[in-house]
Parts: structure tokens; C-alpha cells; sequence
């Protein structure tokens, strides 16, 4: 079916627990739970899935997290080592929700005795002011600090950088980076330490009839039944339901780099040096520092992939191009040489906002993703949001349904 014909048959159908209700109307209400606790499967252990998993168990249901492979593991965009944790967004539901995700970061950190969240502070740095404008004025009503630096005075805090070209930047002290594998495994440990049944096992969506999906269908030939399923199943959730998601999502490739800094600027580039964006086309990104090396990236959406299938080797013009930003945006790291590479993807809505709503046909099944690049980092947050919905005790947030394409649809076709 043809993606505008899918949103008139979207628009069509009968609401379907508030997937399909305008902006700012009220949840429709969960399926009761009287008499044994409601059971939930969560489908994927990633950053979202998680997240939502161990919310909902906290929130009083049952719940069965399940996963084809391990938390945390490389094939998943919640794999590798670190991820940046900002505020610097253009709408304020991301700040806002950054700092609900912080606080809770730090919560969990001393609940469980780990060390996921380093404050090492983030400097976003660019040339044109659109972004960064109205950044700052939704950071500044959240009441995040920040330090505005002048082009001028770039080079005398970092003497690492060579500021040619750059014109402005905003420090956010009290941001950093995230530890992404590990985090997601100590996730996945606290969901079963606190009660959760995890399992390793692939699920299939089961049959819709009648407005529900039936149990899901597993790869040991057995079947899994609940109440509501929550897939969150990262660049595979495309795969799972393409008649729902079409063409809303796309998994783009994308490639990473680490770096050594010489030996004369280790402490300059480890140390000294915060967690760096440069906004702009194409959008460099790192995080220096972590077991020593310069982290870099370019958040520049790649090709489309299969997540299953790409290959996992960076490209010879992917290494030339970021190595050619590096030394000249950071001379010091001229000939550093290159001890690491990384290949993930990124699940891409159409218009970067994330995708928590119900399935169109399915009352008790809700489709999670479309993280864009910049989801692990809300994990904590987003999971308290999916939970409340999933149990009827919060209304949707109208970013994140699928209603919204409808419009997109209209306008830019």
C-alpha cells in the first residue's frame, strides 16, 4: 500500500487507544488488571526496550523482556562504548527530557554502584546561530547552565582546536558522556535483580484479529502470551511491521573512528579537552578521553541499509574525510593514528522524532523507535513515558504518534 493511501486508512479507522486522537487528547485507558498483575512483553533490550522493561515492572505489572541477542550487543544501535548526553536541542520536549534522563543517569548510578554518566561537559560550536539561538533559550527556561563563548575566545579555553570558521559556542558543564554497552547490560541486570524474566529468544508480532495481536511466535517453535506487547526493536522495527511503518523510518549506516593523540598531548586531549559537536554539514561529533582515545563521527546520515547484513568495515573515504576534519579542526591530532572503527546505524524517523504509539490495528501493541541518532541518551526518561502510557496512567505525547506523518504526508508529498 502506497504510504498516503496507508494514512487515509489510518485516519480512517476507528480510534484505537488514543493512537489516533489530535494533539493533547487524554490516553484511552489500559486493559484493566484486576485479579493477577497485568503481564507485558517487551520486545528488544536495548536503550528504549530496557528502559521501558524495568519502568513498568517499578510501575507494578509483570513483565517479560526478551531479545535474539545479548544487551548491549555490537549488531545493536545500543552497542559500543559511549554515547554523548546533551541539552542542546531545538524543541524543548528533548530538553526537558534530558533533564529528567540526568537526574535519573545519576540516580541509578548510586543505586547500583556503577559509573555510567561522566560529567566531562559538552561544547557545541558552529557558525550559523539558528540552532544554537534556539537552544539556548529553551536550556536557559529549563534551567540548564550554559556558558555562551565568543569565536574569540574559543582558542584560549581550548588550545587543542584551531577556531578558523567558527563563530560561536554554548559549554553545557553539566553534561558529559555515557557509558552505552554497559549500561544497557546493568539495565538488563537490574530488570531481572528486581523481579523481570528475561529471556533470549527471537519473537515474531503474532496474528491481529479484532483490534488485538495474539501471542508472539518464537524461533524455538513455542508461542509467548500477554496482555500488551511493547516492541522496541531498534532497526529491525522497520522489518517487523512494514505495512505500519513504510517508509516513516529508514536504518542509515554510520561509521566511527578512535584515534590515539600523541604522546605530547594525551593530557591536552583526554583531559582537558570536553565532549564536542560542530554543528553544521557535515555534523562532526566526540568524545575524547575514554580508555585514552579521540572518539570521532559524523552524525551526517549515511546510506540505507539492512542492519542484519551491512558490513560492519569502514569505507576508505568515510576514514580520509573525518581524518581530514580532525586535523584541521584539531591540529595536535595531525597523523594521530587510527587504533579503532566502529560501523552502526541509526533508525531514522522522517521527520527525527522518536515513534511511541499504538500499533493502528492492535490495541495492546505498541511500536517503539525511530531513536534518529540521539535516543540512547533519553532512555531512563522515555521509559517512564512508555510505562505510563502502556499502563493507561499517561496521556501520549503527540511528538511521538503516528498521526503526526499524516500531516507530513499532506505537506511535503
Amino acid at each position: 500500500m502506497k504510504r498516503r493511501s496507508f494514512m487515509k486508512y489510518l485516519m480512517s479507522l476507528p480510534v484505537l487507544g488514543g493512537a489516533l486522537k489530535p494533539s493533547g487528547a487524554s490516553a484511552s485507558k489500559a486493559r484493566p488488571a484486576t485479579g493477577p498483575k497485568q503481564h507485558i512483553v517487551v520486545i528488544g533490550a536495548g536503550a528504549f526496550g530496557g528502559w521501558t522493561a524495568l519502568n513498568l515492572l517499578r510501575q507494578g505489572a509483570r513483565v517479560t523482556l526478551v531479545d535474539a541477542i545479548e544487551a548491549g550487543n555490537a549488531l545493536s544501535s545500543s552497542g559500543g562504548e559511549t554515547r554523548v548526553i546533551r541539552h542542546a536541542y531545538e524543541q524543548r520536549i528533548y530538553v526537558d527530557m534530558v533533564v529528567r534522563a540526568l537526574e535519573l543517569w545519576k540516580e541509578s548510578d548510586k543505586r547500583w554502584g556503577t559509573h555510567l554518566f561522566h560529567q566531562k561537559g559538552v561544547l557545541f560550536m558552529g557558525q550559523e546561530r539558528q540552532f544554537i539561538d534556539a537552544a539556548t533559550v529553551h536550556m536557559e527556561a529549563a534551567g540548564v547552565e550554559i556558558e555562551i563563548i565568543q569565536g574569540s575566545e574559543i582558542s584560549r579555553r581550548y588550545p587543542q582546536m584551531n577556531p578558523e570558521n567558527l563563530r560561536w559556542a554554548v559549554y553545557e558543564p553539566d553534561a558529559g558522556y555515557l557509558m552505552a554497552r554497559l549500561a544497557t547490560m546493568a539495565v538488563r541486570d537490574a530488570f531481572i535483580a528486581e523481579g523481570g524474566n528475561f529471556q533470549l529468544v527471537t519473537a515474531k508480532p503474532g496474528p491481529v484479529n479484532n483490534g488485538e495481536m495474539g501471542a508472539l511466535q518464537l524461533h524455538t517453535g513455542g508461542s509467548l502470551t500477554a496482555d500488551q506487547y511493547v516492541f522496541a526493536c531498534g532497526p529491525w522495527l522497520k522489518e517487523l511491521f512494514p505495512e505500519v511503518l513504510g517508509d516513516l523510518i529508514k536504518v542509515t549506516r554510520q561509521e566511527l573512528y578512535f584515534f590515539r593523540p600523541p604522546a605530547s598531548q594525551r593530557e591536552a586531549f583526554n583531559q582537558d579537552l570536553p565532549v564536542w559537536a560542530e554543528v553544521g554539514s557535515p555534523f562532526y561529533y566526540g568524545i575524547p578521553g575514554y580508555n585514552g582515545e579521540f572518539k570521532i563521527g559524523d552524525d551526517t546520515r549515511g546510506p540505507e541499509v539492512d542492519p542484519t547484513t551491512q558490513s560492519r568495515a569502514p569505507t576508505a573515504s568515510g576514514i580520509a574525510a573525518v581524518r581530514a576534519f580532525m586535523e584541521y579542526r584539531f591540529p595536535p591530532m595531525k597523523g594521530a593514528e587510527m587504533v579503532d572503527s566502529r560501523v552502526c546505524q541509526y533508525s531514522e524517523s522522517k521527520d527525527y522524532n522518536f515513534i511511541v504509539d499504538r500499533h493502528p490495528a492492535a490495541e495492546n501493541a505498541w511500536l517503539v523507535g525511530g531513536g534518529s541518532g540521539h535516543g540512547f541518551k533519553h532512555g531512563p526518561a522515555l521509559g517512564e513515558l512508555i510505562a505510563g502510557q502502556v499502563l493507561g496512567n499517561r496521556k501520549p505525547e503527540a511528538t511521538f504518534m503516528l498521526s503526526r506523518f499524516a500531516s507530513l504526508d499532506t505537506t511535503h508529498s
